[in-house]
């Protein structure tokens, strides 16, 4: 990946999984009412405080509020800029 970004202190870089277009059944979901992911992969992090170390890692698979991070778009791909507080689990 030529991901050229490197976040600072506690931060990390969360590419979100994509949003389910269809239901368990087989109905399809329209933009309008599609849900927004609360879960992704951790694709950069920062190296932690003096205070606090990094419990996640590249390559992580993470749950995270719904509202959490900012969101940022790189080379035509979405991500979600967050602190590891904003973090609830990694799966």
């Amino acid at each position: 990946m030529g991901l050229n970004i490197k976040p600072l202190s506690d931060r990390v870089l969360i590419e979100p999984e994509a949003a389910e277009t269809k239901t368990a059944s087989g109905i399809y979901i329209p933009e309008t009412a599609k849900e927004k992911p609360q879960r992704g992969k951790v694709v950069a992090a920062g190296k932690g405080t003096k205070d606090h170390e990094m419990t996640v890692k590249v390559g992580d698979t993470v749950l995270y509020g719904k509202y959490s991070g900012t969101e940022l778009k790189l080379d035509g791909t979405d991500y979600l800029m967050m602190r590891e507080d904003d973090i609830l689990a990694i799966v």
